[in-house]
């Protein structure tokens, strides 16, 4: 290390900023080294050497073990070790205050056996002296005013480094609020921004040479660092203190909570798989294949479900040891092991409010959605339909092929007025139904069964949708061809080109012949397509409608938005840091002791700055939680997606797919990621599955708690 440091900054955390200090305290922590002139001490937590001094295991074997735990980028990066002491009094030099005190027995007498003497004073274990790292420092309380009441700060006395003693740094105490597990951490910036802003192709000059320089403060390892801050606490105090059995009324609560969800769990377990495995036998019956195609939505939805239902054990189980050795991680594993139950619990509550209302409400449903289809039959479809046979706003359209158009629509309405009429009578037993539905699996099932029914009610509509734009579309592709044979051109598909080619008499002949009636029929047709178009759209619109409606409460994070309303601190977006004071002292070395003579870095009467301050970490609003979440679905809607909508409609070749856009774009969405389904296990071990996913509930619990 080139020693050039000027600068040192001292991460310290709040609890020892407000406790009364020892006599003496061993700090432990991180030395990051952002640069050669500047040097930062990450404090994790302090301990008194009678807590660790009767351990069978040495110290550096439980830093090993501890460090083992942490993150492997932290690990690259610095490692956690004694970082050195910090005195109650800085006129102690290296002496203790051996004032008598009953909980420390006989520790002091004893005190020459464990430690060796630098040669400023200095205690260091050991242990210590085979440690890679070559920092040691120590620290001094020094009691200020905080915002009304004292607090005790460090302030550096001098650091051992590489043989080498410095003092007199300028120092930077920042204080911060250890984070712990459901309380808060740091973080440097919205997680999702690399993903919202786009880069450009290429990069200034400036900036990769702004990436090339050192930077001089390594903030990414230091925020890493002190969100690891009590993992690495726990478990050095796990290694040195003794465990501490659990009452047992705790474990007889939690090991039937786990019996409980098991054994339900696994009934449910039997009866999806028992219908999986019904099903599976007749997948191949002509009755299946069209009930699977008439209502796609509804089974899609379904499956979802049951496998939300089915995989909630594997969700729960524990994520790992990562998610142990830092609170962000593990924040964000919680976040994504509860999102799941979480969007089931509030899709099945909407669900039941809605079943619930619709059970009450049967007859009044029944008689409202008759009433409309009524009204929409008589008063849209069969007035429009004799409204096009005549004259249209004024239009003077082809009476013949008007007359044909019209007659064909209004006998396809009257025989679906007609089917309807029977079974009409059976609907009420379809609402009954509907409402189960989603009292069972929930509010988007009971959705995507309206959609299906929409689309099936509708099936009418569709089909005379679907005649007249193939009609529509023969005739306008009629009309180009014959304006190209006119201008002496030819379509190549081959390279998606025209060419010039040249035509006989008779194929101009034969071109005028056909180009009048169809240009004069078009008006006619057109009238009709439109009509219908607008119908078909229309209920396209409104399945879409439904559709998206399903999407956002698949993707709602309702755990994320419960828990910013509670504690909006978990999730953070990046820090600031409030100033409390800052001041410049002098320092005469003389003072220090003859045993700093070897200091070769500062002069005697040097100057240095004392500044103070707290990291705090900004809040994620609502909407950058939510709106990572409902960027597919407006991502499907692109210039391109329009583009070919607004062609196919004009055009009328695309028509015949746009019944479906529903199911397009629910296929382009969340309803598209659906799991495999489990494969069939016996129900001994799935119950097994879920009952040790309560108990590492449990453990996780015990183990963030801590």
């Amino acid at each position: 290390m080139d020693m050039k440091i000027r600068k040192s900054r001292v991460w310290w955390p709040t609890h020892l900023l407000s406790n009364k200090p020892q006599s003496f305290a061993f700090l432990y922590g991180w030395i990051v080294t952002s640069s050669s002139a500047s040097i930062d001490i990450v404090v994790a937590f302090a301990s008194v050497e009678d807590s660790h001094s009767s351990t069978p295991s040495d110290l550096q074997e439980i830093l090993h073990e501890t460090n083992g735990k942490m993150p492997v980028f932290l690990q690259d990066k610095c490692m956690l070790s004694m970082l050195g002491y910090c005195a109650a009094d800085s006129s102690c030099n290296g002496q203790l205050d051996n004032q008598n005190d009953s909980t420390h027995g006989n520790f002091y007498g004893d005190l020459m056996d464990k430690y060796e003497k630098l040669s400023c004073g200095c205690q260091r274990t050991r242990e210590r002296a085979s440690i890679e790292n070559n920092t040691w420092v120590k620290l001094v309380y020094n009691h200020e005013y905080i915002v009304g009441q004292v607090g005790w700060i460090p302030k550096l006395h001098h650091i051992h480094c590489d043989g080498q003693t410095l003092s007199n740094l300028d120092l930077h105490v920042i204080v911060y609020e250890t984070p712990r597990f459901g309380g808060h951490h740091f973080s440097l910036g919205f997680q999702s921004s690399s993903e919202l802003v786009k880069t450009p192709l290429k990069k200034p000059k400036w900036v990769e040479e702004l990436h090339l320089k050192q930077s001089l403060l390594d903030l990414d390892t230091i925020i890493l660092a002190i969100n690891c801050a009590t993992a690495a606490k726990s478990s050095f105090e796990g290694l040195v203190v003794p465990k501490r059995y659990t009452i047992r009324f705790v474990t007889f609560t939690w090991q039937l909570l786990a019996m409980s969800a098991a054994s339900f769990s696994t009934l449910y377990y039997i009866i999806l798989q028992f219908f999986h495995v019904l099903l599976s036998y007749g997948s191949q019956s002509y009755i299946y294949i069209v009930s699977e195609r008439l209502f796609s939505n509804t089974w899609k939805n379904i499956q979802i479900r049951s496998c939300q239902i089915l995989y909630w054990s594997i969700f729960l189980r524990n994520t790992g040891v990562r998610s142990e050795s830092c609170v962000e991680y593990a924040e964000k594993a919680a976040l994504q092991k509860h999102s799941v139950w979480s969007s089931v619990a509030v899709d099945v509550l909407l669900g039941n409010l809605v079943g619930t209302a619709l059970l009450f409400h049967t007859e009044s449903v029944y008689l409202w959605l008759s009433n409309f289809a009524n009204d929409i039959t008589n008063h849209l479809l069969r007035i429009g339909c004799v409204w096009l046979m005549g004259i249209p706003a004024g239009f003077k359209l082809n009476t013949e092929l008007a007359g044909v158009l019209g007659l064909i629509s209004l006998n396809v309405i009257q025989i679906w007025s007609t089917l309807w009429f029977f079974v009409g009578s059976s609907f009420i037993y379809f609402i009954k139904g509907l409402a189960m539905s989603g009292v069972i699996f929930g509010l988007t099932t009971l959705a995507a069964l309206v959609v299906d029914m929409i689309s099936l009610a509708t099936i009418h509509v569709s089909t005379l949708h679907w005649l007249i734009s193939l009609l529509y579309s023969q005739q306008i592709q009629a009309i180009a061809a014959l304006w190209r044979l006119f201008r002496g051109q030819k379509w190549n598909p081959l390279r998606q080109r025209l060419d010039s080619y040249n035509y006989t008499v008779e194929q101009h002949i034969i071109g005028s012949l056909l180009f009048t009636p169809l240009l004069l029929l078009l008006p006619t047709t057109s009238a009709f397509y439109i009509f219908f178009t607008i119908m078909n759209r229309s209920i396209s619109f409104i399945c879409i409608f439904i559709e998206v409606t399903i999407s956002i409460i698949h993707a709602t994070p309702y755990t994320k938005i419960f828990l910013w309303l509670v504690r909006s601190r978990r999730f953070p977006c990046g820090v600031w840091f409030e100033i409390i004071s800052c001041r410049t002292d002098y320092c005469d070395n003389d003072k220090i002791g003859s045993s700093l003579e070897s200091m070769t870095d500062n002069t005697s009467g040097s100057r240095f700055s004392v500044l103070l301050s707290f990291l705090h970490s900004n809040s994620l609003n609502i909407r950058q939680i939510v709106w990572p979440h409902y960027r597919y679905i407006y991502s499907v809607v692109t210039r391109s997606y329009v583009a070919l909508s607004a062609y196919g409609v004009l055009t009328g070749r695309r028509s015949a797919q746009n019944s479906s856009d529903a199911d397009s774009f629910n296929d382009q969405n969340h309803l598209g990621t659906k799991s495999p389904w489990m494969m069939l296990i016996p129900y001994k071990e799935y119950w097994r599955l879920c009952y040790d996913a309560v108990l590492a509930s449990k453990a996780d619990c015990k183990c963030h708690l801590v």
